[in-house]
């Protein structure tokens, strides 16, 4: 049986950024849910402290984690609130440090954010200059079709992933992902981040103004940073049902192997 052929799929400045994001998006999200352990509650607005309303609060009474949002609370004992014995937000499995201390998570966090401010810049440039973001991210014009998208949407829900030639290409969820990542979440990441610097606040007062306030800002960096970790969720669930050592080795080489076509 012939095999597929293998294809130069994804070049060496794709496959270094997305590695370096990779390394500093994890570091921020583990530091991130530390900072966050110093003050579980999430204000809109400008001002915010314990006896203010909090839209989401990740707390514990006693032995008994809990998550409350929008007026509903939930029991999360063993997962947030109060796990490992340990009454913290988050527990130490999933934060940097894995210790209480946020001076350091604090000092991991900085380190993240500035190589991900660095590497992102870069990028772009790349991908601008290059024309990737044209060639490989633009959707055409039949992609941007409702009826296409809603198509490539069913698809995924049956598990029925591009094979053969339509794996060649990024398929139209896959760049749509990608575009809002790329263009939207990490760049808002990076706003609302420097919106809460009192450096940043003097410098550029606008911006934090744009945001609504700093607790506005820290409720969007928040809500960022869970679009990230769930993007991440979906997109190693992708890896693994598309064939993880082929997914693996286009991003480590470059090299791809097409998928065969289904049978008829």
């Amino acid at each position: 049986m012939e095999r597929s052929p293998l294809i130069l799929r994804i070049r060496w400045p794709v496959r270094l950024w997305h590695w370096i994001n990779a390394l500093t998006v994890f570091i921020m999200l583990m530091s991130g849910m530390m900072i966050f352990n110093a003050h579980p509650r999430l204000y809109w607005g400008k001002f915010g402290a314990n006896f203010d309303h909090a839209w989401l609060e990740i707390g514990n009474h006693g032995a008994h984690g809990y998550l409350a949002l929008g007026g509903q609370e939930w029991p999360t004992t063993g997962v947030l609130g109060f796990a490992q014995g340990i009454a913290l937000a988050f527990p130490p499995l999933v934060t940097l440090p894995s210790h209480y201390n946020l001076a350091l998570a604090r000092g991991w966090h900085f380190l993240g954010a500035w190589t991900l401010v660095a590497s992102l810049v870069c990028f772009l440039l790349y991908a601008l200059l290059s024309g990737h973001l044209r060639r490989d991210l633009g959707l055409s014009r039949e992609e941007r079709r409702p009826r296409a998208l809603l198509h490539d949407i069913g698809q995924h829900l049956r598990l029925r992933l591009p094979r053969g030639e339509a794996a060649r290409h990024y398929n139209p969820l896959q760049k749509l992902a990608y575009l809002s990542v790329l263009l939207a979440v990490l760049p808002l990441l990076i706003a609302t981040g420097l919106a809460m610097s009192p450096t940043m606040n003097a410098a550029l007062p606008w911006l934090l103004d744009g945001l609504g306030g700093r607790q506005s800002a820290r409720s969007i960096h928040f809500l960022c940073a869970l679009a990230m970790a769930l993007f991440i969720a979906v997109h190693l669930a992708m890896v693994v049902l598309a064939g993880p050592l082929n997914e693996l080795r286009a991003m480590s080489t470059g090299w791809y192997r097409l998928p065969p076509e289904r049978k008829p």
